[in-house]
């Protein structure tokens, strides 16, 4: 789910809600043949693939479904491997793949519903660990060698030792919190609220956490639902907030200084009925990208924002959206029914062109890149 996000009764799409909750209804009570038939798993990948040359696209899945899974790009051969997690490990991934960190040769796959973090080795995508103790995971950050951060959606953020691969302990706080980002010895958390308040009451803010002390030692009022956030060249902090999927105010993208830990900038969207997502930046961390009736960039010295998209999508379901950050390659996906496998697009940075495309899994959402093309 969103930088971004499924929309269900239980999880917010914070892209297109309102558009989307009846579309999730509906599937959630019809009948699907294909996640009703039993199937035998898929063939091993072609033992020449080594997972180190590509990119993992996360399927999330229909909610409460038990169908995420992870498709696996390779640059140099073009080869689609579908359903890796399962074809390797002869077990299902679980249930809403949210996002994955790729960390000292293993992979951190992220299962939101599921509550646990799917540990992987990089050489062949066998299971290293099963990690349990969450509330609702979103992302995970690493802090150092030995020590990552896991928001939830249930509050308290847990602390995870990354040499025993268990939850050690928690940062209370009540609260939903999603994105983080790591500056010097802090780290800044986006919160939404607690999950089951109404958007208007809820107060959203950005954390900021003391790594050392693994404390909430500060926060900075945001806008409603603050989902996505980046930092740029200069140190300069970027969080996008959608406004609430129930419009209780325009969305807005904030800049923060993160040295004296205040608002700087607010740039305001038009209320023209769209929620930006999926903030993302490029690997020289000059530029913004982030979906808006089509994939919207933004220098991070512009004074306002686009008027239109740098590249129009007119027909797909946009859903999923994140930069290589070995070349700068603006990569997208179409969930399109949430019910049919969704497809991948990569497109140059530099004209928009549409460099290259594939069929993923159903509802694909998210990326890690193992290398450049």
């Amino acid at each position: 789910m969103i930088d971004t996000f499924r929309i269900n009764f239980r999880y917010i799409i914070l892209s297109t809600f309102a558009a989307l909750a009846a579309t999730m209804t509906f599937v959630s009570c019809s009948k699907d043949p294909i996640r009703e038939q039993q199937v035998d798993p898929p063939d091993p990948p072609d033992s020449t693939i080594t997972f180190s040359d590509g990119c993992f696209v996360l399927n999330e899945g229909n909610f409460n479904w038990g169908n995420a899974s992870v498709t696996f790009f390779d640059y140099g051969t073009e080869t689609v491997v579908d359903d890796l997690f399962n074809t390797v490990n002869k077990r299902s991934l679980g249930d809403v793949a949210e996002s994955m960190n790729i960390f000292n040769g293993r992979g951190f796959i992220v299962v939101n519903n599921s509550g646990k973090i799917e540990v992987v080795s990089l050489t062949d995508f066998t299971s290293v660990k099963t990690i349990e103790g969450f509330n609702a995971p979103r992302y995970m950050e690493i802090i150092d060698s030995s020590k990552a951060y896991v928001t939830n959606l249930y509050g308290n953020i847990s602390i995870l030792n990354l040499k025993s691969l268990e939850v050690t302990g928690n940062i209370p706080t009540s609260d939903w919190t999603e994105k983080m980002i790591r500056y010097n010895q802090y780290v800044f958390v986006t919160s939404i609220g607690q999950f089951n308040q109404a958007t208007d009451a809820r107060h959203p803010k950005v954390y900021v956490i003391s790594a050392k002390e693994d404390q909430i030692i500060d926060s900075i009022v945001t806008g409603k639902e603050p989902v996505g956030m980046v930092i740029d060249k200069k140190d300069k902090i970027w969080v996008l907030c959608t406004g609430g999927w129930d419009g209780v105010e325009k969305p807005a993208l904030y800049r923060i200084d993160p040295n004296l830990r205040q608002v700087e900038k607010k740039y305001t969207f038009p209320s023209d009925g769209t929620v930006p997502s999926r903030l993302c930046i490029n690997p020289g961390k000059d530029t913004l990208y982030f979906l808006n009736k089509g994939i919207c960039r933004m220098p991070v010295t512009s004074t306002a924002l686009p008027e239109t998209p740098f590249i129009e999508t007119s027909g797909s379901n946009l859903y999923g959206l994140d930069i290589n950050p070995y070349n700068g390659t603006i990569w997208v996906t179409d969930a399109g029914d949430y019910v049919q496998n969704g497809k991948v697009y990569e497109y140059s940075p530099a004209t928009g062109a549409l460099l290259r495309s594939f069929k993923a899994g159903r509802i694909p959402s998210a990326f890690a890149f193992t290398a450049a093309d």
